[in-house]
């Protein structure tokens, strides 16, 4: 039988954690959507629950096979009324996932060719899922959630990053004394995205390890970081600044073709 329940002990917790932004008490993540249960099916994360609403049962039986043929994840079907209730979007598509999010080190955010990118203060879900999102498109090695910085656990986010999120290495809730430690240790050049500065982006250093720190559009880049980073531009003509996620798309293609070359296909 479905449960019904909308005081069911556990659609209550997944209600309060997706509503909150935050984990469940076992630290499995909240990802709603057809499209973030297949992508963490294929990642390295782990599934351990799929609520499913009674017509999403009928919606997606490909995707619920798929789940089935992992043999450890546990399907709880949940009466339409009462899955609706407990969605943190709108109009849900009657799937949602409970996923353990994968545990990454410093050695796997410098472990590909590309740079870290840095979130300094970034609280718009949106803005950084998408630069999560590019970071991958753009060949980055990792993302840094800085303090300050948005939840990976909060939904928007999940779906902002389309997937992303399950297969970029990241860390979460880092301060600056030790992004600036972990830079020096490393050799990491920082390079602080702002607007105001004449050092473009038309020499990075592609051979060598280097991280893009991002901060929020209205304080951008804390005064502590700057310190401890090169000042990097953007050239625009008329407009004084760009969105913080836009900035860093387009700092993370430049740093991808100075390395690559071009790109030879289109994105």
């Amino acid at each position: 039988m479905p449960l019904s329940s909308l005081h069911n002990p556990l659609l209550k917790k997944v209600r309060q954690a997706a509503e909150l932004g935050r984990a469940l008490e076992d630290g499995c993540l909240v990802a709603e959507g057809p499209h973030l249960l297949g992508e963490a099916l294929r990642s390295q994360w782990q599934t351990h629950r799929v609520l499913v609403s009674s017509d999403g049962m009928r919606r997606f039986p490909a995707l619920l096979t798929e789940v089935a043929r992992q043999g450890r994840i546990e399907v709880i079907e949940v009466a339409e009324r009462a899955f609706q209730a407990m969605a943190p979007s709108e109009h849900s598509q009657g799937v949602m996932a409970l996923v353990e999010p994968r545990k990454w080190e410093w050695a796997d955010v410098h472990g590909g060719a590309g740079p870290v990118v840095i979130l300094d203060g970034i609280q718009d879900p949106g803005n950084a899922g998408t630069i999560v999102r590019s970071a991958e498109a753009f060949g980055a090695a990792g993302v840094v959630f800085g303090e300050g910085s948005v939840r990976i656990a909060n939904a928007k986010l999940l779906r902002a990053s389309a997937g992303s999120i399950f297969r970029l290495p990241f860390l979460e809730g880092v301060g600056a004394a030790e992004l600036i430690e972990e830079a020096r240790s490393s050799a990491t050049m920082l390079y602080a995205l702002s607007a105001g500065t004449d050092t473009g982006l038309c020499n990075l250093p592609v051979n060598s390890r280097f991280a893009f720190i991002v901060g929020s559009e209205g304080l951008g880049v804390r005064s502590v970081l700057k310190a401890a980073a090169t000042a990097l531009a953007i050239p625009t003509s008329t407009v004084e600044s760009l969105n913080a996620a836009v900035a860093c798309s387009i700092a993370l293609f430049e740093a991808a073709r100075q390395r690559t070359g071009c790109f030879q296909k289109a994105i």
